[in-house]
C-alpha cells in the first residue's frame, strides 16, 4: 500500500513524514527523488546545461537552483520543456525507491502529487491542512522569504479546496506537535488495519 502524502508549503509534510518515519514506515521522498536525477554526473544534468548553457551549473559542476528558478520562473515555455524532461526521470526514480520498501506500507511526500501523475502511485493520498495565514507564518519564519514570494508558491500549487476534495485523509496542523504525533499514531494504526 502507498500513501500519498501531500499539503501546501508550510503544512508540516516534513513533521507528518518524520514522525511516520518514526514509526518504522519507509518514507520515499519526492523533493529527494528530484535533487537525485539532477546530481553531478547524471543524464538530466547533462540535458540541462546543454539546454541552459554551462553557466546553469556552479563552480563545482552541480546544479545552480536558484539560477534554474529564476530563468523558468520567468518562462512558461523553459518552465515546460523542464518539466518534461525531469517529470519522467522523477517518476522512474520514484517508482524505484517504492519498490525497494520493505515496511509495511510506504509513504511518498510529494508537495505536487496531485498537480502531476505522482498520484496515479498511491493507493490512497493524505493532505496535511493548515489555513493559509499558518503557511505563510510557519514559511515566513522557517525559510526567511517575503510574504509575497510565499503566496506566489502558495499561488502555483494546487488550491487547498482541490486539494481537500482529491483526499483520503486528512490532517488538520494547527495544533502542537504532540497533537500531530497522536493524530499521526491513529492513521498509522487504520493504514495497518487495512492492510
Amino acid at each position: 500500500m502507498i500513501i500519498g502524502l501531500t499539503g501546501g508549503i508550510g503544512s508540516g509534510k516534513t513533521a507528518v513524514s518524520d514522525i511516520f518515519q518514526k514509526l518504522g514506515i519507509n518514507i520515499v521522498d519526492a523533493d529527494l527523488a528530484s535533487r537525485v536525477v539532477v546530481e553531478k554526473g547524471k543524464e538530466s544534468l547533462k540535458k540541462i546545461s546543454e539546454h541552459f548553457g554551462e553557466d546553469i551549473l556552479t563552480k563545482e559542476g552541480e546544479l545552480n537552483r536558484s539560477k534554474l528558478r529564476e530563468i523558468i520562473f520567468n518562462s512558461e515555455e523553459k518552465k515546460l520543456w523542464l518539466e518534461s524532461l525531469l517529470h519522467p526521470a522523477i517518476a522512474f526514480q520514484i517508482k524505484h525507491e517504492i519498490e525497494s520498501s520493505k515496511s509495511p506500507y510506504t509513504i511518498l511526500v510529494s508537495p505536487l502529487l496531485l498537480e502531476t501523475d505522482q498520484k496515479s502511485f498511491c493507493s490512497l493520498v493524505l493532505v496535511v491542512d493548515v489555513p493559509v495565514e499558518i503557511q505563510i507564518d510557519r514559511t515566513s519564519q522557517r525559510d526567511n522569504v517575503s510574504e509575497e514570494q510565499i503566496k506566489s508558491i502558495i499561488a502555483s500549487q494546487i488550491d487547498r479546496k482541490a486539494r481537500l476534495e482529491q483526499a483520503d485523509e486528512v490532517i488538520l496542523n494547527e495544533g502542537s506537535l504532540e497533537d500531530l504525533e497522536s493524530k499521526v499514531k491513529e492513521l498509522h494504526e487504520k493504514f495497518l488495519s487495512l492492510l
